[in-house]
Parts: structure tokens; sequence; C-alpha cells
């Protein structure tokens, strides 16, 4: 295209009056027109909540998850990073649900070995109110993954709307013991209750797996109405934490399923709403003691776990 300068230009019509009235209505009426058509064409324009309307939308983006307990000192991943951090079904899809995280044993522990060791009422028989828990080799404690674990599956569920509770937040000296724990679940009237665990087997034993409540009916307990709830819990939370953290069920117990059935942890026996544990892996092999001292791994953790519960509780 060529290029003229302004002494080429040639000379411009003049307009007329009729002309330039003409310019002068059109441009007072079509800004005005096109005003109206957007107040008219928004959708959610109104205050009536109705489609179209944005309500909540920050919610499913908060800061990141704790990260406390990480030996390497490094962050956990934010869980707003997932793409299933958000619920589907919007800000508070879970309101009104209740979940209870039971962070297994309790870092001050080994310094009350008196107090853990008193036995207490299981429903069956008796057992000791709380152990230390077990450890890696390089001495990352099972307590302290728990506890973190369960701040950031807290997270992640206050984030899709639930209220969440915890049995302990190392805000007591020692416990709670086995018998309390169940009662905290009970006492919130708990949609869901997960005990979070890491396992102590032998070196070369790998993966996770997840413990259901058999069906037991002897002196203060009774789990036959929780039996079934809880392994439709456990299945979900199994198969979308294998899925989020991309480990295998147990190579040592529960025949490759991931679960497993046991009528002798007073937690279970005594609980009276839904209610599993979960191994996250085994601390003493050092293949799983690398996932589980890692913050990035934790977090895929307990995004897994958060998944099962979440889709356990919209049924």
């Amino acid at each position: 295209m060529s290029y003229v300068g302004p002494d080429s230009d040639p000379p411009r019509p003049r307009r007329s009056p009729r002309r330039r009235t003409l310019i002068v209505v059109l441009a007072a009426l079509v800004p005005g027109a096109l005003l109206g058509w957007l107040a008219f064409g928004t959708p959610g324009g109104s205050d009536d909540g109705g489609p179209g309307r944005v309500t909540g939308a920050a919610s499913g983006s908060g800061g990141p998850a704790s990260a406390s307990g990480d030996p390497d000192g490094k962050p956990g991943a934010s869980a707003s990073q997932s793409p299933t951090a958000s619920a589907p079904g919007g800000a508070g899809s879970l309101a009104g649900k209740v979940v209870v995280i039971d962070p297994g044993h309790n870092p001050a522990n080994f310094e009350h070995t008196a107090e853990i060791n008193r036995k207490v009422d299981i429903g069956t028989n008796k057992k000791e109110c709380d152990t230390t828990g077990t450890a890696t080799n390089s001495g990352y404690s099972e307590a302290a993954f728990t506890l973190d674990v369960a701040h950031r599956l807290r997270t992640l569920l206050e984030r899709q709307g639930a209220t969440v509770k915890l049995t302990q937040d190392a805000d007591r000296p020692f416990g709670p013991c086995v018998d309390e724990r169940a009662r905290i679940g009970n006492s919130a009237r708990a949609d869901a209750v997960v005990s979070v665990h890491a396992d102590g087997a032998a070196t070369g034993q790998r993966g996770f797996h997840v413990i259901l409540p058999g069906p037991v009916h002897a002196g203060g307990a009774d789990t036959r109405p929780i039996v079934g709830p809880s392994r439709e819990l456990g299945e979900l939370i199994a198969h979308d934490f294998a899925e989020s953290t991309g480990t295998s069920p147990s190579n040592y117990v529960g025949d490759g399923t991931g679960l497993v059935t046991r009528e002798d942890l007073g937690g279970l026996n005594l609980s009276t709403v839904p209610k599993v544990f979960i191994e996250c892996g085994n601390m003493r092999d050092s293949k799983d003691a690398a996932l589980l001292t890692s913050g990035a791994w934790r977090q895929k953790a307990a995004q897994g776990i958060s998944e099962g519960i979440v889709s356990f509780l919209r049924g």
C-alpha cells in the first residue's frame, strides 16, 4: 500500500447543515441504546441469585496447606493448585457435613509412658490407652507425619464447606486414649471419621492399606450399624489414595486389595459413626519412608483421602 503525504490529500467536500444535524442526533442515540442493551443482556445482573449469578467465587483458592513436620523444610504444594481442590458443585457443597480427622498417636506420648500404657475398655477386651507410634530410620515420627497430613486434609475439606474437627492437635500432653478418640467422633455426630496412620512393618513390605471395622457386638461395642457405610468410605478412600499418590496397595496385608478388616481396634469398635483407619505406607521401609518424609507427597496423600471422603459424603 502506497503512502500519500498531507500535501497530496484531495480537498474534502463540505457537509450540509441537514447532514450535520443527523450526525448529532445519532451520536446522542447510539450510546444510550448500547447501554440499555448491555443492562438487559448481562446474565445475573440482579441480586436474585438466579442462573448466571456468581457467588462465593473465591472460596476455592485459599493459601498453601500446612507443611508442619516436613523434615526437608519445604512447604507442601498448595491444595488450590490441584484441579480437584474446589468443589465441582460450587462453594459450600459440603455445608452441614461434619468430618473428624484422628491423627494417630501424639508427638508427646513418649514423655507419658505410664499414662498411655493404662488399659481402657474397647468392648471386646482391654488395650493400652495409646502408643508412641513408629518412626522412620532417620527419626521422623509417625505422630509428626499423621498431624501434618491431618492439617493438610483439614484445609482441603474446609474449602469444600465441611466442618472439620481433629481429635488432637498436639494441644494436650498425651493421647487421647483410643476410647476417647471414638467418643469424639460419636459426640460430633460425624458423617465420616478417618484415623491417619503410617505402619511399622518389616523392610520390603510396602504400600498403603485401609482398615475397616468388623462386625463387633460385645460389651460397649456394636459396630453392626456402621460396617456397611464404613466399607463404602474405605473403598472410596483406597481408590482415590492410589490415584492421587501413585502408590500401590499393601504387598503384605489385604491380598492386594488395600482393604483389611479388624475387630481389635478400640477406635473402630467403639465408633457409632462411619469410620476407617488408613496406614499410608511403611515407615520402616526406605522406599516408603522417602515418600512419607516428602511434603509434596504428603499433600498428594491428603488430597487422595479428601477425595474419598468427599465422594462418600456426596453419596
